[in-house]
């Protein structure tokens, strides 16, 4: 009988694939690479049209060996070690944040693994390995790969690893025995789980497992990652406390001071609040504010800022009497310039200059999608559209509305709609990373992938970015 309805293009295969069988898949996808640059060139792996084959390196491995490729990252030496000394790595250590969830770690991870060989490390978002313990044997074994504290475990110097792919795709990933790109590390299995700051929802760094290929099994991987979301919770509760403290400071202070105001933390969270409903929290721009000085605040308009302990008090010039206050009007949107920021992968960043004053601000990696989108199609999309882009899934369109609702929170009239688009009268730069490979790498977004291979092609480029070279120069 003939069967009806989407069918999988990639062959099933019911067991992971072995170790010996991955190295004969690293080393003929290497060759394969390397006598396709000689002849022409050819999109990276893992963005190529059609599916893998059932023993191709999945998209993110193959497309970290692709990204390593281009580099010229030999696989059988590596690049120099960058090391962090003493003093660097606790001058690390005190300003990552990481240090109160050591103990929740060590009891999910290494006293529930049991007799495991494993090594259990933390490092920070630029991969540094600020932490590393377990078994004395297997820690010498690390040693000799360049696996130590104060080590930065990052693709460019040690290749595809547990830690730089999960801080790359900010996601629990694992790397096993010869997904890993440096021959060196083919006898080993990482898994990684990045950890995320869950005030300001910015990576803080990530914990990895690593042991023996043969003896590490599948289902560490979401006990890694489970426990980095104890690792969260942890540090949640720590903000918490803080934000508490703040409160009790905040009380008196609020009453002595005339007309509305709040004081918030240094993250943009209301501690408290009098004579205006309290946001629950404000954009706090990646440079942070500037005392004694005003600045625009979305959702408040212009505000004077007076820095407290740990926070900010912050007091509307203006008071907000109109729902959409401080929010950017169709007049204060004409002639606006937008910047969009996407050349470091784990901060993109919006930045606005107009006649609502100049203000910027972090995205989230959901929010950086939308703006790319939006930025390359000036001619508007429908909700419907937009969830095909980013999900491959038409029927998504609950989840763009709400997204788009909060972006217009703050962007009010330089975001249109009916269809979604940024208003005509706004000029808009896309900052895009040197390698197009490299734009928002942590977004499997269907319509982020194809502009990646033509950015790399040169049959796109970004809005303000310069013209492409003409087919044939080097880019």
């Amino acid at each position: 009988m003939r069967q009806t309805g989407r069918q999988s293009r990639r062959p099933e295969r019911r067991t992971p694939p072995t170790a010996a069988e991955l190295a004969k898949v690293h080393d003929r996808t290497l060759a394969d690479a390397a006598a396709r640059e000689l002849a022409a060139p050819a999109p990276a792996l893992g963005e190529e049209d059609g599916a893998p084959g059932p023993l191709d390196p999945r998209p993110e491995i193959g497309d970290s060996w692709a990204r390593l490729r281009r580099l010229g990252l030999d696989p059988d030496t590596g690049a120099a070690a960058v090391l962090l000394g003493p003093g660097e790595i606790e001058q690390r250590r005190r300003t990552s944040g990481l240090d109160p969830v050591l103990p929740v770690l060590r009891e999910t991870l290494i006293d529930v693994a049991g007799a495991a060989p494993l090594l259990l490390a933390v490092a920070d978002a630029e991969g540094h390995v600020l932490w590393q313990e377990g078994e004395r044997g297997l820690r010498r074994s690390a040693d000799r790969i360049g696996f130590i504290t104060g080590a930065r475990w990052i693709e460019e110097s040690v290749g595809t690893n547990g830690i730089a792919v999960a801080l790359r795709a900010r996601r629990p990933m694992h790397v096993h025995s010869a997904e890993h790109y440096l021959r060196s590390h083919h006898s080993w299995t990482c898994l990684a789980a990045p950890i995320r700051d869950p005030g300001t929802g910015r990576l803080v760094g990530a914990i990895n497992l690593s042991g023996p290929a043969h003896t590490v099994r599948p289902h560490l991987l979401q006990l890694t990652a489970t426990a980095a979301r104890l690792a969260e919770t942890e540090l949640r509760a720590h903000r918490l406390e803080a934000l508490h403290q703040l409160r009790t400071l905040a009380a008196p202070l609020l009453a002595r001071v005339g007309g509305p105001a709040l004081v918030v933390d240094a993250a943009g969270w209301t501690a408290a609040a009098a004579g205006l409903p309290p946001p629950s929290r404000l954009r706090v721009p990646s440079e942070g504010w500037t005392p004694a000085a005003v600045h625009w605040v979305p959702g408040l308009g212009e505000c004077a800022l007076e820095p407290l302990a740990d926070g900010w008090l912050v007091r509307p010039l203006r008071s907000p009497v109109e729902d959409d206050s401080g929010t950017v009007t169709a007049e204060q949107a004409e002639g606006a310039r937008l910047r969009l920021d996407l050349r470091r992968p784990d901060r993109p960043e919006l930045s606005v200059r107009g006649a609502a004053d100049s203000w910027s601000h972090p995205l989230s990696p959901r929010h950086a999608e939308l703006l790319l989108l939006l930025a390359t199609g000036r001619e508007g999309s429908t909700a419907a559209q937009l969830a095909e882009a980013l999900f491959g899934d038409a029927g998504r369109t609950v989840t763009v509305r709400a997204e788009l609702s909060r972006l217009r929170r703050y962007l009010g009239g330089l975001l249109a709609h009916r269809p979604y688009r940024i208003t005509e009268s706004v000029l808009v730069t896309v900052d895009g990373p040197d390698d197009p490979y490299d734009l928002l790498p942590a977004s499997s977004a269907p319509a982020v992938r194809r502009l990646r291979v033509a950015l790399a092609a040169g049959t796109a480029r970004l809005p303000g970015s310069p013209l492409p070279p003409l087919r044939g120069e080097r880019r």
